[in-house]
């Protein structure tokens, strides 16, 4: 997920599952966020069925169902419960079953699954008790897989987004993040959903996978994603016309398009036991 830029030296922010304004901000424009942001890597769709011991998942966070139509290409059955209605409509629309409740309150009824995925989602879901959660709505055997991008534009398109951001949003707890930060503070989020995961007690050893690929954007295509992003989700439509505006200045000085490194990451355990 595009992460918004900082200057300074972060201060401590919010846990991001308390901060439900963004969190349920990404409904604004579902059917932009379906066709701009995009998919997971076939390899760790792949990798998360032929592990699971069945072909029924949970995925938490559904959104509009990218992660999902993939699964669902995969052989698989996919529930999904997604807190925004408005995602969950666009989702079902498409063809996903779907219920309307953050994961901290869905009620299973007694319903297991093979595996629970959560596809760029996790971090909005309360950390302590996820995991538990998830465990209790596992199969003997199931798979918990929590899933993610890690991607940053070139500086030279990063740059100009920052110094637009600070200059639309001066007072947004985003707006002091420098341009790019490092893939390894990335790698350190995933390492404490590994950690939460294993201090249940209720998985075996937590495994972490990495996935790199890459995708060449052009101006318009990338101009069409940015307004999905959390930040700019939550500005008026003239302060996103400004921001835009700069990018695609910054996107036209590379010649119209611009190449970016992808990076997926997964924290992922195997549900212990046998009953």
């Amino acid at each position: 997920m595009p992460t918004l830029p900082r200057e300074q030296p972060e201060p401590s922010p919010p846990e991001p599952h308390t901060a439900r304004r963004m969190a349920e901000s990404f409904g604004v424009d579902a059917q932009r966020y379906d066709e701009a942001r995009p998919g997971y890597p076939e390899a760790l769709v792949a990798r998360i069925v032929a592990a699971s011991p069945g072909a029924d998942v949970l995925d938490v966070g559904c959104g509009t169902g990218i992660a999902a139509r993939q699964f669902q290409a995969a052989g698989c059955a996919v529930l999904g419960v997604e807190p925004d209605h408005r995602m969950a409509d666009f989702a079902r629309a498409r063809g996903l079953r779907v219920e309307v409740a953050a994961f901290e309150a869905w009620q299973p009824a007694g319903r297991t699954f093979d595996a629970v995925v959560a596809a760029q989602s996790w971090h909005w879901v309360d950390p302590g008790t996820g995991a538990v959660k998830a465990a209790h709505v596992l199969r003997p055997g199931g798979r918990l897989a929590i899933f993610g991008h890690v991607y940053e534009p070139p500086a030279e398109v990063a740059e100009p987004f920052a110094a637009a951001f600070r200059r639309v949003a001066p007072d947004s707890p985003l707006s002091g993040r420098p341009a790019r930060r490092p893939l390894d503070l990335y790698q350190a989020v995933y390492a404490k959903f590994a950690d939460r995961i294993r201090e249940t007690d209720r998985f075996d050893a937590p495994e972490q996978w990495r996935f790199d690929w890459e995708r060449s954007y052009t101006r318009d295509q990338w101009l069409d994603l940015l307004p999905t992003t959390g930040g700019l989700t939550q500005l008026h439509a003239d302060q996103v016309a400004e921001v835009l505006a700069e990018v695609g200045d910054a996107i036209d000085s590379l010649g119209g398009r611009f190449t970016m490194n992808y990076t997926t990451l997964a924290a992922t355990a195997v549900r212990a036991g046998t009953t």
